[in-house]
């Protein structure tokens, strides 16, 4: 797939991942809430600073990319992390922000349901609530890369003013 003659990912490609990715913090975090001993604890941690580690990474990308194109789309913020409007398609739409609010809803519960631990300072439980960056970075991403904006106004004049040149000549 190319969008602005730039060879880019198959938008299928960060859905999947936002799934297999939203999954296995689900199923780290669960299962470190309910058993709460070791290594269960400590794969939590693990899953979800790796999760808030490609968020981070992801969003980085994605605004990056959001840049570079705001050259020649309108791009806004709230439709690009939590692609309002007609960016995407109904269906991955719904399918990045339920992952998203998955994410934060675990996040929350989990950390919540730990809030004392036996003595020990902190909870490993915590780490979970930087989870839900790995959402909005890759609805970031997948928004910059594959999303649907309005033409900038001075691009699109120039380019009819180009166009109309071309036809005089």
């Amino acid at each position: 797939m190319r969008c602005h003659d730039e060879v880019v990912m198959k938008p299928t490609s960060i859905p999947g991942w936002n799934t297999l990715l939203t999954a296995l913090f689900v199923v780290a975090a669960t299962l470190s809430a309910v058993v709460f001993e070791q290594p269960f604890r400590t794969l939590a941690v693990v899953v979800s600073l790796t999760c808030f580690s490609v968020g981070v990474v992801t969003f980085l990308l994605g605004y990056w990319a959001a840049v570079q194109r705001s050259r020649r789309d309108v791009i806004g913020v709230a439709a690009l992390f939590f692609l309002l409007g007609d960016v995407a398609h109904k269906r991955t739409k719904r399918h990045m922000n339920t992952c998203f609010a998955l994410q934060s809803v675990v996040a929350l519960a989990t950390a919540l349901a730990r809030p004392e631990t036996d003595g020990k300072p902190g909870s490993t439980l915590a780490f979970g609530i930087l989870v839900p960056m790995l959402g909005l970075g890759l609805n970031g991403l997948w928004g910059s890369r594959h999303g649907h904006f309005d033409t900038r106004a001075d691009v699109a004049s120039m380019e009819a003013s180009e166009w109309q040149d071309e036809d005089h000549e």
